[in-house]
């Protein structure tokens, strides 16, 4: 016991505290944390039993029974049972719930509710959906796109149309065209833009010039639709994918096909396929000139070299090998066009029908300069060693003697062999 001087506070230690906030009473149990949530770790509460209606086939049991069942051992556990009475007395368990309190209102059952913004969360609702046709002319070797309109949803709570992109909760919308593998600004076409709108009607068709049946098969369609945006970056709405493969030669199919958000581009492409435009070749063997005669037709999609978007393009071709140099042919230089018609005279080498087996021409297209070197826009090479509609188009050459066969081939990036000087 600690001592005190006459007219000096009595203190408590901390030790005689907790002794006499402790000791007094019976221990109890500490309350476990399962104890607040309706599972009932001791069994229903009697208050509960008493509210849950038996079943139909159940005897029935006199309350007073019921009543003369508690012990007096239960008296020390009421207290622990309030926070079941209060949480789980009207029923969490599998068995019948009781009917709801006069003083809780049932609860309303739960509604699907717009978003924030007063779209669905699904993509099609969120972001649209587009009206558009395909048709693949064989004879043209053309791929014509028929952009319509975007369609308005038919799930839609407040909005109608594509997703607002702008303050005014509008949008520019326009429409771009990429082929993949390979996309680049070289194949891409776009719509005009609509300002001001989220339902817009373009009624508008963009055609990819050069497109052979191994492009139908293996290329597939990006159609994206953008938010034109005179300040700041063009921002992406949505898009869909269409596999040519899916179409049939000269007949026209028609989408009605919800946009998506972006989608990952394989960027593990090798970059010397990179299309750079493509190119409308004719071959004939004259037998009467005894020669080769090329014919440059036109390009179409070509990758744009210079600042203002465009190109000054020129072909170049080549009989290789070439020991003394003189197989190089070159044509005039178009102006500022991504999609030149050259429709020139045909080049004519002078070989033997029997030689050509050993030969490759080589075509290269380039951007015109003044006062630096020309830049290489792309180029393709025909011969035995080539593969696909190059080697084809190589081998009906010889096959047909006096026969002017067209094709259009695809420009790459990188040209085997060839010195990428002009």
């Amino acid at each position: 016991m600690t001592l005190r001087r006459r007219g000096e506070k009595a203190t408590i230690s901390i030790q005689e505290h907790m002794a006499i906030d402790v000791c007094p009473g019976p221990i109890r149990p500490i309350k476990q944390i399962s104890d607040y949530f309706p599972r009932f770790p001791r069994g229903l509460p009697q208050d509960a039993a008493l509210r849950t209606p038996a079943p139909p086939d159940a005897p029935a049991r006199p309350a007073a029974a019921s009543a003369s069942s508690r012990s007096p051992s239960d008296g020390a556990r009421d207290d622990d049972e309030d926070v079941d009475q209060l949480f789980g007395a009207y029923g969490s368990s599998p068995g019948p719930s009781p009917g709801p309190s006069p003083a809780c209102p049932p609860a309303k059952p739960p509604e699907d509710e717009p978003d924030a913004d007063g779209y669905e969360s699904d993509d099609c609702t969120a972001l649209g959906t587009l009206d558009f046709s395909l048709l693949y002319d064989q004879e043209s070797n053309a791929l014509h796109c028929t952009i319509t309109k975007a369609k308005v949803p038919k799930l839609m709570f407040s909005r109608k149309g594509l997703k607002p992109m702008d303050h005014n909760g509008l949008a520019d919308p326009y429409v771009k065209l990429h082929l993949l593998p390979g996309a680049s600004k070289a194949n891409k076409l776009r719509t005009k833009t609509l300002h001001n709108t989220l339902n817009p009607t373009w009624n508008e068709t963009l055609t990819y010039y050069g497109i052979t049946d191994e492009d139908m098969i293996r290329k597939t369609l990006r159609i994206s639709v953008c938010d034109e945006d005179k300040f700041r970056h063009n921002e992406f709405i949505g898009e869909t994918r269409v596999p040519l493969k899916k179409l049939k030669p000269n007949h026209t199919k028609t989408f009605s096909i919800c946009l998506e958000k972006q989608l990952p581009v394989d960027k593990t492409e090798d970059k010397s396929l990179e299309e750079r435009g493509r190119i409308l070749i004719s071959l004939k063997y004259s037998s009467q000139k005894q020669g080769l005669l090329v014919g440059i037709v036109r390009c179409a999609h070509l990758a744009a070299m210079d600042a203002n978007g465009y190109s000054d393009p020129y072909v170049k071709t080549y009989l290789r090998p070439d020991v003394d140099k003189k197989s190089k042919h070159k044509t005039a230089v178009k102006k500022k066009t991504l999609n030149p018609e050259f429709n020139e005279q045909e080049f004519c080498y002078e070989i033997k029908h029997g030689d050509l087996a050993k030969k490759s021409l080589e075509v290269t297209v380039w951007d015109y300069d003044i006062g630096r070197s020309n830049d290489f826009i792309g180029g393709v090479v025909l011969g035995i060693n080539a593969k696909g509609e190059r080697l084809k188009h190589w081998f009906d050459c010889l096959k047909n003697k006096d026969k002017r066969i067209e094709r259009w081939h695809t420009l790459t990036s990188e040209l085997p062999g060839a010195v990428l000087s002009d």
